[in-house]
């Protein structure tokens, strides 16, 4: 339920955002995200009642909207193996809660709830520093974020401002080329020139989503030798080898650049439902675990090697559009995939 709470509103913000993405100013957005995922995992919501934990939750899906989305939009205008070491970030974040989760259920049982969020807070103070202080003051942010503005961004203006750049000079270079602006593409045709990239993002997490983190909850419990320990460790794999995952695209040879191979790939996946559906039924533990990294392999693997080939080929305030409706896409597929999570509990009235 906490889950369905989230994705609506973080797929609704993105939605908005993405819309206005060109009227938008990225700096205060990040910020703003950051700053609320701060305030409400420093809150004491957790111990309130069930309103106020899905109110929190909620508030979890705005920020995650403000901060992803701008992000990668961000990125999108500059090299892209900054939008590799982003996504490779959002898995290793991943992999170190299962290990933050594992270590304070092991050594502090009684108060690993508040040791995790109490960590956490930290982490989230971390990201508003470090975006607000040092990530724009960075000598090859600073340049293409200027040529960024150069090619008509609006976006970039309070980020150059906190970098000690001025922009008017480009800015009257980007006004006196009315023509040129008139001739980017809109949103809508952005899309449309990149369907198939935007199907095989919503795909790809409509598959993983309808299988983790909620197939096994309900599924692979406590049959298992390691106990209650059995589905936090099957969590663990899946993040650790989504976050490996994520680096091999930087090898060329291992990356896959066509957009068929890509489509064709996603689609394939789709074995893993039948595949997990008897591993859980029939099969042991360290089948279920082989399962589970090889679902994190393929989606840390093609989600970068997705979102490092769409922007290419386009000027900067395209490039951001294009990475805000990608990660709508993503967003899209997640609330689509934790809503089919619910079809593993029809006709199930007891444990596999």
């Amino acid at each position: 339920m906490l889950t369905l709470v989230y994705q609506p509103f973080a797929l609704g913000t993105m939605a908005i955002l993405a819309y206005n993405e060109s009227k938008i100013d990225t700096r205060k957005r990040i910020l703003i995200g950051y700053i609320i995922f701060f305030i409400v995992t420093s809150g004491k919501g957790g111990t309130g009642n069930y309103i106020g934990v899905c109110a929190i939750v909620a508030a979890f899906g705005v920020a995650d909207a403000h901060v992803q989305g701008g992000m990668v939009g961000d990125l999108s205008f500059m090299c892209p193996e900054f939008i590799q070491t982003f996504l490779a970030g959002l898995a290793a974040s991943g992999a170190l809660t299962s290990a933050l989760r594992l270590i304070t259920k092991a050594v502090f049982e009684k108060s690993s709830n508040v040791l995790f969020l109490a960590i956490s807070t930290f982490f989230e103070f971390l990201c508003i520093f470090l975006y607000a202080f040092i990530f724009p003051k960075l000598p090859i942010v600073k340049y293409y974020r200027a040529k960024a503005a150069s090619e008509g961004s609006k976006t970039v203006s309070s980020d150059l401002a906190a970098a000690g750049i001025q922009t008017e000079a480009a800015s009257q270079e980007v006004e006196a080329d009315d023509k040129q602006q008139q001739q980017r593409l809109n949103s809508k045709q952005l899309f449309f020139q990149n369907i198939d990239f935007a199907l095989v993002l919503f795909f790809i997490f409509v598959l993983t989503l309808s299988i983790f983190p909620g197939f096994l909850f309900e599924n692979t419990k406590s049959h298992h030798q390691l106990g209650s320990w059995y589905t936090l460790v099957l969590v663990a794999m899946y993040n650790v080898w989504d976050s490996i995952s994520r680096y091999i695209p930087l090898v060329e040879r291992l990356k896959l650049k066509s957009r068929k191979g890509l489509l064709f790939a996603t689609i394939s996946r789709v074995l893993f439902i039948p595949a997990f559906y008897f591993t859980a039924k029939y099969g042991g533990l360290g089948w279920m675990i082989m399962l589970i990294s090889f679902l994190g392999l393929t989606n840390g693997y093609l989600t970068v090697c997705v979102l490092t080939e769409a922007p290419k080929g386009y000027k900067g305030p395209e490039q951001n559009a294009l990475g805000n409706l990608l990660v709508l896409c993503v967003l899209g597929g997640v609330v689509a995939g934790v809503s089919l999570d619910w079809l593993w509990l029809i006709g199930s009235n007891e444990q596999f």
